[in-house]
């Protein structure tokens, strides 16, 4: 039995990149009036790489990316009316419904039962914890961490806040970089269950199947027959 087992949330538990990639197009959409669209997507990614050491992760993050990338290939030419459509399109996203992918409901009430259970991810505070509220799933989670980034660091100070033994801390998440390698690394174990987009920043390469502690599902409904296994193993 795991002492704790952490999930991430966003396209682990609920559907996020999609949300990400529709607003994208959007505003690729609206800088159309201005320039071809060929390499616009490319400039708003640089842009979010510059500013992710100021800003971080999430929504309100993307919004102001969006913001500066529109006044610099613009030259500076982009209307208020059109910088009042782009704050629309993240009130848009804050307030979209939380879609739970398939079967995590069930999975996270199940496991639950038998282990505690953490979410731990990276975003705005109000945003992340907003989306909890309203996915339905908050009453199965006996802890909630938003960070400002994933590394090794971040998980070693989460264990030793929660008094964890590594070999006992168990992650699930569909970012390698994020979720699985960082965990790896202080001696936890790690399921990766991929997600059908990867933001082009979490792209890593993949482990060996044969590194010890990681595991790599097709769907999350396998995890609990995993957890199961992995739980008589110990005892």
């Amino acid at each position: 039995m795991f002492d704790l087992i952490a999930f991430d949330a966003d396209d682990t538990l609920w559907h996020s990149e999609t949300l990400y990639t529709v607003t994208q197009d959007k505003f690729v959409h609206l800088l159309s009036a201005y320039r071809e669209t060929d390499g616009i997507e490319a400039e708003l990614y640089q842009t979010e790489m510059r500013n992710l050491r100021y800003y971080g992760y999430g929504i309100k993050s993307f919004t102001l990316s969006m913001i500066e990338t529109a006044i610099q290939l613009t030259d500076g030419r982009i209307r208020g009316e059109e910088i009042r459509q782009i704050l629309a399109f993240a009130r848009e996203m804050l307030k979209a419904p939380v879609e739970l992918l398939e079967g995590a409901e069930e999975v996270v009430r199940a496991l639950s039962e038998s282990h505690p259970l953490m979410i731990v991810t990276k975003g705005d505070l109000f945003d992340q914890e907003s989306k909890l509220a309203r996915s339905g799933l908050a009453d199965y989670f006996t802890h909630v961490e938003v960070v400002t980034a994933k590394t090794s660091a971040t998980y070693q100070a989460l264990l030793s806040k929660y008094h964890i033994t590594p070999g006992r801390f168990l992650m699930v998440g569909n970012s390698l970089k994020s979720d699985i390698l960082p965990v790896l690394a202080v001696g936890g174990q790690a399921v990766y269950i991929p997600y059908h987009i990867t933001w082009v920043h979490e792209a890593v390469a993949q482990p060996a199947d044969d590194v010890m502690g990681y595991f790599e599902l097709e769907h999350i409904r396998l995890l609990p027959a995993l957890v199961e296994s992995l739980s008589n193993a110990k005892n």
